[in-house]
């Protein structure tokens, strides 16, 4: 269900400040990394309970300050341009970000408190009292369409934001391959299991070996029973010497059957509408996770619709869910599956070498697409799928990490 429409932000800006933001957006924008680098170690070292919601490898990475400064000066800019790209999709996707991790009203007043500061460290003398006050009414509108939105999602979901997490015991463990492990999870409260829709991800919760307690987001893989959900885990490995990622190698390493995990209520928007319009789910590597419970949707609810399912990864051995994929889209009337790896075997007769190419798949006419996979493979999808014609408005996708705003916005980039 959609959220119901709002005024445009801009008519809710004072035009004191609105000058304000117009005149100092640029300073704010060219030093907005550093105003999020300063935010987050001040605030963790006032209130370290928040280390236990913040993703802690984003943030040895820098992703989710470059994320922040995108969003937070990027709704700036819509407020006082009505010709900016529209912010509306990527406030929801935050909102059902923050659902997942159990975010509460009182922790803007935490974030605005620290980040206002931030930005008066950075730019010392040119934040006077007006230019302060400018970016405090920015923030505290950002924030209070953020919570509005939380709290419709919050009611809409049946759930309590100071107990947004239910345990989940680990029934089943399933090797899809040599870096991947699908859980299967059972709510461990004896309470029916919250309705998924297909595309969604919950938040898992871990406490790591040394104390602290991490979130992770994780697409529900499959419902196809009904009482269980699944998720898969691609363990993510370490670039350049960092280490591999904490909370996959917990989940692939240590998570056994009978173990409970606190999981969060699905969230997310990046699903499929019902409709008889054709369908092109592309993915790459841990995106294929989306793909399965789509296609299990589908061929329960409409099996005469024509889906085609494209998907790239570096081997066929690195392919996690591709007998099922395959197994399930056999249920459907119409259904084709296309594949290209890095690498080939040669006994492999139905796999193209190397990155995807859409410029010779047949596309039916009226085509809806959705593709989830690294930003630059969907950026290629994108850029292939227009230029054949493919409308805009008919390709959708899904981000893992904190790099929506730059999915929303950047031109799109050839790979390879």
């Amino acid at each position: 269900m959609s959220p119901t429409p709002t005024a445009h932000p801009v008519s809710l800006l004072s035009l004191e400040s609105a000058e304000i933001i117009r005149s100092t957006a640029g300073v704010v924008a060219e030093h907005a990394e550093l105003i999020t680098a300063r935010f987050y170690p001040s605030m963790f070292a006032a209130h370290p309970e928040l280390l236990r919601v913040f993703n802690q490898g984003n943030q040895a990475t820098g992703e989710q300050s470059k994320a922040l400064a995108a969003s937070v000066v990027a709704y700036a800019v819509q407020l006082i341009d009505p010709a900016a790209p529209p912010f509306d999709h990527v406030l929801r996707r935050i909102a059902h970000k923050h659902i997942s991790l159990g975010i509460r009203p009182e922790q803007y007043t935490i974030v605005g408190r620290y980040l206002l500061g931030a930005v008066a460290e950075v730019l010392g003398d040119a934040v006077t009292p007006e230019v302060a006050a400018a970016w405090d009414e920015v923030y505290w509108l950002f924030a209070t369409q953020l919570v509005a939105e939380e709290a419709r999602l919050y009611q809409q979901a049946g759930v309590d934001p100071s107990h947004a997490l239910r345990p989940y015991r680990v029934v089943r463990r399933i090797e899809e391959t040599h870096d991947v492990v699908s859980l299967v999870l059972e709510p461990g409260d004896g309470d029916p299991l919250p309705e998924i829709t297909p595309g969604q991800y919950v938040s898992v919760f871990v406490d790591l070996p040394d104390g602290d307690r991490q979130p992770r987001q994780y697409t529900v893989s499959s419902t196809a029973t009904g009482t269980r959900l699944q998720i898969t885990v691609s363990r993510v490995r370490g670039v350049g010497g960092a280490p591999d990622g904490r909370v996959s190698s917990y989940l692939q390493d240590k998570a056994q059957v009978g173990d409970l995990l606190d999981v969060s209520a699905p969230a997310g928007d990046f699903v499929v509408q019902d409709s008889e319009a054709p369908l092109l789910l592309a993915s790459a590597g841990a995106g294929i996770t989306t793909v399965l419970p789509i296609v299990e949707h589908i061929a329960r609810t409409q099996p005469t619709r024509q889906v085609i399912v494209a998907h790239a990864d570096r081997t066929a051995q690195d392919h996690a869910l591709r007998d099922i994929v395959l197994h399930v889209g056999r249920q459907l009337d119409d259904f084709t599956a296309h594949t290209w790896y890095e690498h080939v075997d040669l006994s492999d007769r139905r796999s193209h070498e190397g990155y995807m190419d859409l410029s010779e798949v047949p596309l039916p006419e009226g085509l809806q697409v959705f593709t989830c996979g690294p930003l630059p493979f969907m950026r290629h999808v994108r850029s292939t799928l227009r230029a054949r014609g493919v409308p805009a408005a008919n390709i959708r996708y899904e981000v893992f990490g904190p790099d929506l705003w730059a999915a929303q916005n950047a031109e799109p980039l050839p790979v390879g």
